[in-house]
């Protein structure tokens, strides 16, 4: 879902009188790479005098672009429309289409305020020009204006009046803008808005892809089941082809039908490049010879307060400095958190990559000599996927972010144990296995811990037994949920306490549990809250019910740190068996079940004998944190035994 691109033909408009103030030329010093610099003297000659012709125009302006520079694009521009606000001498629908294209170049090279100023000259010329209505509301977006960007849109998508395009499909040009908002509300968090929006989208054009995707996954942050509900043109098949890899790991455990989301990503999404790895070339190869510590490189635009910053931030101060150098290729937001300070200055090296397209980004770790090249984004929201297709390192390995396998081309490895990745799941995974002794995941034993509360400050019975559950919304699914009904049924003076995500999630939920015959007041709602005060509640539940088949990670994670028991399902996929992982290498393993029945039956046994769920915590009290769960030293050097083998490998 993004802004419509530049026209790239004249149609003719109706032509209105309009008065030019075209402000001075911001970039008149701009200077060219010489071989183009007589053309480009040329070229600013003929603009400021009046003789280049608009289709010359934009023909080299958009030469420019491909070489990489927008801003001689835009000052050519702004010189034939300074020359002809001067003369008058091209009809109006020119001057149009000139300041579109301006707009556009200037909002490429991010200058924002100046690309919106060219919009709304526009504008001033034909208010019903959607083109730049819809490009407007994106600029506005990136100065943070929203609700300004949302009007923007709004007059494309439900304007009465008559709406003129230029050489393009008004229906899409409506479908873009409902597209945008419906993004960036989802973005705000007012789901059931945004997928109003959404339906309205597919309703007018139903075989938008993307759009399906997005409204199967806002439909799982609301707990709006059955997730996948047709309408219109808009079919049930449609929309199961639709469903990206995140939401489709926590809609099946079928290892096959994830590798076939996995798939149908790489194969739209993911570019094969033509000049061989990038590892390869001298430059690289003569960069990792040098010195003798194995460069390992992280990649991820998580590296803030984000699950997969909390759990890694002690991985990488615990390197070992005197064998390996570590490197983030990072484009992660700068969230001004204590957190996003510590896993900087954990770094040897940070390379912000934020605006490098990707083969730039590519070329920089090549270029670096990086040995392993450890992607910690997979195919979540925010990936870049085509990094790796570069293969800018020798050894490219999968980590934490995916758990699952994301048919990257360049991604041979991935972090794991035995329980998460069991012989029989290696046929549905792309990656070969890189197995750790005890568990896959790392965690973070420096993280504050906030004051205890009490049960009476979160609403919670002192003399109940409270189960808890605080996975994020979309990992809940209709079948987990009538089983968690069917618990409290049997266990009296028992509560469910919950993460309210969102309103319409709570709703949602309460109206399933009246369904299920569960008074929905015994549903206790918690809040988010800062992560020490969200580490320090794990302490009041009696037990934490995990989620199938998306399974717990770092939730997990942070209530056995904190000496509350959780009971899971394992089931055929890695992430179905995360959770599981933890008990093993915690040394709880009777709280694994391999079945709903299994779950059910023991979720009520520990309910209905409360001394036993206290024994739990007794034993993670005393020693869980001594386990090999959390012997955090001792998994950093695993993984670095594992990495120095592949790299040295390659080295020879």
């Amino acid at each position: 879902m993004r802004s419509h691109p530049a026209a790239d033909g004249l149609i003719r408009l109706a032509q209105r009188p309009v008065n030019m103030d075209i402000t001075q030329p911001s970039m008149q010093n701009l200077s060219v790479p010489a071989p183009l610099a007589p053309e480009w003297e040329q070229l600013l000659s003929r603009a400021r005098d009046g003789s280049l012709p608009l289709p010359e125009l934009m023909d080299r302006g958009n030469f420019f672009q491909g070489q990489n520079l927008g801003e001689a694009a835009a000052l050519l521009y702004e010189v034939w429309l300074e020359a002809v606000g001067q003369t008058g001498q091209q009809p109006a629908a020119a001057q149009l289409v000139a300041l579109y294209n301006w707009g556009t170049v200037l909002g490429n090279i991010q200058q924002h305020q100046r690309a919106e100023q060219a919009y709304l000259r526009a504008l001033a010329i034909s208010p019903s020009f959607a083109q730049a209505r819809l490009n407007l509301g994106h600029q506005l977006e990136h100065q943070s204006r929203i609700e300004d960007a949302l009007a923007a849109w709004r007059a494309v998508y439900d304007n009465d009046q008559p709406m003129e395009a230029l050489g393009a499909d008004l229906l899409g040009l409506r479908t873009h803008a409902l597209n945008n908002a419906a993004r960036v509300l989802e973005l705000q968090r007012s789901y059931e808005e945004s997928e109003a929006l959404m339906v309205r989208s597919l309703t007018l054009k139903s075989d938008q892809t993307d759009v399906m995707q997005h409204y199967v996954h806002i439909r799982q942050k609301q707990c709006k089941w059955p997730v996948y509900q047709p309408f219109g043109e808009v079919t049930h098949n449609q929309l199961l082809l639709a469903t990206s890899l995140l939401a489709t790991l926590s809609a099946t455990d079928d290892p096959a039908l994830q590798m076939g989301a996995a798939q149908r990503f790489v194969y739209e999404k993911v570019s094969k490049p033509k000049d061989g790895p990038l590892w390869r070339h001298p430059v690289s190869v003569a960069a990792r010879q040098q010195g003798d510590k194995i460069k390992i490189g992280y990649l991820s635009g998580d590296l803030c307060m984000h699950a997969v910053g909390l759990l890694t931030a002690e991985l990488y101060e615990l390197h070992d400095r005197s064998r390996f150098e570590i490197h983030a290729f990072c484009w992660s937001r700068e969230d001004g958190t204590s957190l996003r300070r510590r896993l900087l200055q954990s770094m040897d090296k940070v390379w912000r990559i934020n605006a490098m397209d990707d083969a730039t980004a590519a070329k920089v770790i090549a270029q670096t000599g990086i040995d392993v090249l450890v992607d910690l984004q997979g195919l979540t929201s925010g990936a870049r996927p085509n990094i790796l297709a570069h293969r800018p390192a020798p050894v490219q390995v999968s980590y934490l972010g995916l758990p699952a396998t994301a048919l990257l081309p360049g991604v041979d490895w991935m972090l794991a144990d035995r329980f998460v990745m069991p012989p029989e799941y290696l046929p549905y995974c792309s990656e070969k296995p890189i197995y750790l002794p005890h568990c896959y995941q790392v965690s973070d034993r420096q993280r504050e811990v906030g004051a205890t509360p009490t049960r009476a400050q979160y609403g919670l019975p002192d003399d109940g037994f409270v189960f808890c559950s605080f996975n994020n919304n979309h990992k809940m699914n209709a079948e987990m949920f009538s089983a968690w009904m069917r618990i409290l049924s049997r266990v009296p003076n028992s509560v469910l306490w919950l993460l309210a995500d969102n309103e319409w999630a709570k709703a949602n939920l309460q109206r399933e549990a009246q369904a299920g015959g569960v008074d929905p007041a015994r549903l206790i709602f918690a809040p988010r809250v800062a992560p020490p005060d969200y580490l320090a509640r794990f302490q009041l539940p009696d037990l934490v019910l995990d989620t199938f088949p998306y399974n717990a990670g770092t939730t997990a994670s942070d209530c056995l740190w904190m000496g509350t028991p959780i009971l899971t399902r394992s089931g055929r996929s890695y992430i179905s068996r995360m959770c599981g992982s933890l008990l093993t290498a915690v040394g709880l393993p009777d709280l694994i079940t391999f079945s709903l029945e299994e779950y059910v039956e023991r979720a009520v046994q520990i309910g209905l004998n409360p001394g036993r769920a206290r024994s739990y915590k007794r034993y993670l009290r005393d020693e869980g944190r001594h386990s090999p769960l959390f012997d955090v030293p001792q998994m950093v050097r695993d993984i670095e035994r594992e990495f120095e083998q592949l790299a040295l490998a390659h080295r020879q």
